[in-house]
């Protein structure tokens, strides 16, 4: 097709330079997604691994949180069935009403905190990941 013949307009280094220069950026333009990449993935990777660490203190203060409820329940009821009056059932309810209270508030406040702690550590690692890959593209 003569139409597409670009030999007789312009030199053969003009289009040679061009042609690299345009590599050239390409070959930058891929070593810089490569890069970024490479830090998303170490970041996910960082990002699971702390996610499972914490998920697993999280799950282990529920089962503490549950044996301890389940033992004080069945203290509960021993001290009970040994009341010998309606003011000893009374006295013992209170009792026990306020001990699981305090222990609910406190159990919840550690949850929180663990809960707090899973948050910040899954995220730290993707936003300083993010951010240094953000750095080296610009």
């Amino acid at each position: 097709m003569p139409w597409l013949d670009f030999s007789k307009i312009a030199a053969p280094g003009v289009v040679r330079e061009l042609t690299e220069q345009g590599f050239a950026r390409a070959r930058e333009g891929c070593e810089k997604i490569k890069t970024a990449s490479e830090e998303m993935t170490e970041a996910l990777r960082e990002s699971y691994s702390s996610n499972a660490r914490s998920a697993t203190d999280y799950g282990l203060k529920l089962f503490e949180i549950s044996n301890a409820n389940a033992a004080s329940t069945l203290d509960f009821f021993v001290h009970l069935f040994g009341s010998k009056s309606a003011t000893d059932v009374l006295t013992l309810s209170a009792a026990q009403a306020r001990k699981a209270f305090d222990t609910a508030s406190d159990q919840n406040r550690e949850l929180w905190t663990l809960a707090q702690k899973l948050a910040t550590e899954t995220g730290e690692p993707i936003r300083k990941h993010f951010t240094k890959a953000l750095h080296q593209t610009g």
